[in-house]
């Protein structure tokens, strides 16, 4: 009797348990391949620091290893000097991301929607879209009366064009009976545009613009090695420049984990503007 009463008392403690193992189990399962990742490529750049270490023709740059590295890292962050360069960096890519998006959606939504303006543009957007941004660079030097103005203007043609080719692309893809459904229920193209068109071809527009964000990110530092002064581009120069090689590989794993998080923003927009639930 002792016993079974036992049982009984720990039953309904047991099944409150339940969601919590459960949580316990899928948080596991987050993390432990993410984990297995992070250490095999801290594996990989110690092991490359130390073959650099006792390379008599490298030793020179012994400081790219991982504890000198992450050491600079903390005094970066510790002394708030990470700060400043972030917040210039950031403010680049945005305003450059911005002129991406509010000339790269309309433009896809045209080029999609229109035959004739797509078999128009294919040939010279295709040339264009092959040319390196930073091709663009004594362009954009005599064009723009400020060094920010050229750096902003190099991200946002290096963005444009994943963001127009992935819009295009989900307008392509609509049902043409939801246009048809709209037409017939008295939508003008203003609604249709907003009701039906956007609300579409939101998962393709967060995806290009998820394109737009990396290849962004990228040009971002050689773009600022131009004659600014701030940015995260700039601090990697100068580190270089006053051979500081444990200071640059901080800023380059700065730059990693930033860009990391804005992969990630972008990676909940699109999960969210999916129209197909989430496992």
């Amino acid at each position: 009797m002792n016993r079974e009463a036992t049982m009984n008392e720990l039953n309904p403690a047991l099944e409150r348990m339940i969601p919590f193992l459960r949580l316990a189990d899928q948080a596991r399962r987050r993390v432990q391949y993410p984990a297995v990742g992070i250490a095999g490529l801290f594996a990989l750049w110690w092991w490359g620091g130390w073959l650099i270490a006792n390379n008599e023709d490298t030793m020179a740059f012994a400081s790219f290893a991982p504890g000198p590295t992450l050491t600079a890292f903390w005094d970066l962050v510790s002394s708030g000097n990470v700060w400043k360069p972030i917040e210039s960096s950031l403010y680049r890519v945005g305003w450059g991301l911005f002129y991406a998006i509010a000339i790269g959606v309309p433009l896809g939504v045209m080029i999609g929607y229109f035959l004739t303006l797509k078999q128009i543009t294919h040939v010279p957007f295709q040339f264009l879209r092959m040319i390196s941004p930073l091709a663009w660079m004594p362009i954009a030097v005599l064009a723009f009366a400020t060094w920010d103005g050229a750096i902003i203007f190099l991200i946002a043609i290096a963005a444009i064009w994943p963001i127009t080719y992935a819009t295009a692309h989900g307008v392509q893809r609509i049902d043409p009976m939801w246009l048809k459904v709209g037409s017939n229920l008295g939508a003008n193209p203003i609604h249709t545009l907003r009701y039906i068109v956007m609300p579409a071809i939101a998962q393709d527009v967060f995806a290009g613009i998820r394109l737009a964000v990396g290849v962004a990110w990228i040009v971002l530092v050689p773009a600022e090695y131009l004659g600014v002064t701030s940015g995260l581009g700039y601090a990697i120069n100068d580190a270089r420049d006053t051979l500081e090689y444990d200071k640059l590989a901080a800023f380059v794993l700065v730059i990693g984990i930033i860009g990391y998080m804005l992969d990630a923003i972008c990676v909940r927009l699109i999960k969210r503007s999916s129209y197909h639930a989430e496992s």
